[in-house]
């Protein structure tokens, strides 16, 4: 048998149909067994035709921006026919946009601009980025300056998260243009405190106390390094009030973590599907209580009834109860995906900076 690179030959794919079924196409004569794995409805094997081209069309899909990848004689392969990718710490996958008046489709609306600081934390011993909307008008000159909203990613994610896949600036650039949104910068950085975290995959979290160390460290970077270098570079808010920290699955519980170690930098707040959130909370925020609700003008937390993380989420909402702190609580339907968190963005984004 020929190695797999001399006989994959890319073609167009995936081809979405008008009815939202979605075809994926791949070239290989000589393999024996190619399947796709399509986020949220998947494995399926493709059936190869005659001219050596493996095929499968999927039934009709939710609008929406779905990850998938092949596997050829067992190799995992990323779409070769696709330029679309979403990348990470832990492999790439290709995307694939089923269109449907969604907050994230692209629109002939105006758009913001996103900038690159490329920084040294040295809090992390680590060269990294800030990644930095700006909306439709921004000007560094004005008389006031613009709300920023803090916006973190999940765990094996990148800054570049919420803009390659999680098309944040895509979804903002639209809710500006249905007046449902103040305007506002968001900055979005690395979110490992410490780099150990990812070193060993999936697993390496759990690791000599990984998990925890970056935690800590990620508070760190957060006030110390990242809203100073926003704060610098851009011409924002630098009260609470004009502050927002929310953020998914690990950025969730860095957000968390973030408003309950500091009220005073943080009005607004949000944790979607939060993940790694600690088991003892009187221990993990010994200062939490009532008079926080002094601070927080939005505690807003969110999670999928189908998610894993439902269980841990519903156990701080119910601590959050006995600490008499104010908070909205929402259950979605929905795994731990992505096609949750754009929903919970377009959703939390509208209700900030509401004086």
């Amino acid at each position: 048998m020929k190695p797999l690179l001399a006989v994959v030959i890319a073609l167009f794919s995936p081809v979405v149909q008008p009815d939202h079924k979605v075809t994926f196409n791949f070239k290989a004569p000589e393999a024996n067994k190619v399947s796709v794995n399509l986020s949220g409805e998947g494995k399926h094997n493709l059936e190869k035709g005659a001219d050596g081209v493996w095929t499968y069309t999927t039934p009709v899909l939710e609008p929406d921006i779905y990850t998938y990848s092949f596997s050829v004689d067992g190799v995992e392969i990323t779409d070769p026919a696709n330029p679309a990718r979403k990348t990470g710490y832990f492999g790439e996958n290709s995307l694939a946009f089923v269109p449907g008046n969604q907050p994230w489709d692209p629109r002939e609306v105006p758009q913001g601009a996103l900038h690159h600081h490329p920084y040294r934390s040295s809090i992390a011993n680590h060269d990294r980025e800030l990644i930095v909307y700006t909306p439709p008008g921004y000007d560094a000159k004005s008389d006031k300056p613009l709300p920023v909203l803090y916006l973190l990613h999940g765990f094996s994610d990148g800054a570049d998260g919420w803009t390659q896949v999680g098309r944040a600036h895509v979804i903002l650039d639209n809710l500006l243009a249905e007046k449902r949104i103040v305007p506002m910068v968001v900055v979005m950085p690395l979110g490992y405190g410490d780099m150990s975290v990812i070193a060993n995959g999936w697993e390496g979290r759990k690791k000599n106390n990984a998990w925890e160390k970056s935690l800590a460290a990620f508070d760190k970077t957060l006030t110390q390094e990242v809203l100073p270098l926003a704060e610098k570079n851009y011409h924002i808010r630098t009260d609470a009030a004009g502050r927002a920290v929310a953020g998914l699955s690990m950025g969730g519980a860095e957000s968390i973590q973030a408003a309950l170690y500091h009220p005073d930098l943080f009005s607004w707040v949000g944790a979607f599907s939060s993940g790694g959130i600690p088991s003892d909370f009187d221990k993990a925020y010994p200062e939490a209580g009532e008079p926080m609700n002094a601070k927080f003008k939005l505690f807003w937390i969110a999670c999928g009834k189908q998610d894993g993380l439902i269980e841990p989420n519903r156990k701080f909402i119910a601590w959050l109860d006995q600490k008499k702190i104010k908070h909205e609580w929402t259950e979605t339907e929905g795994t731990h995906a992505w096609g949750v968190w754009r929903r919970n963005l377009a959703t939390f984004t509208p209700l900030l900076f509401r004086d």
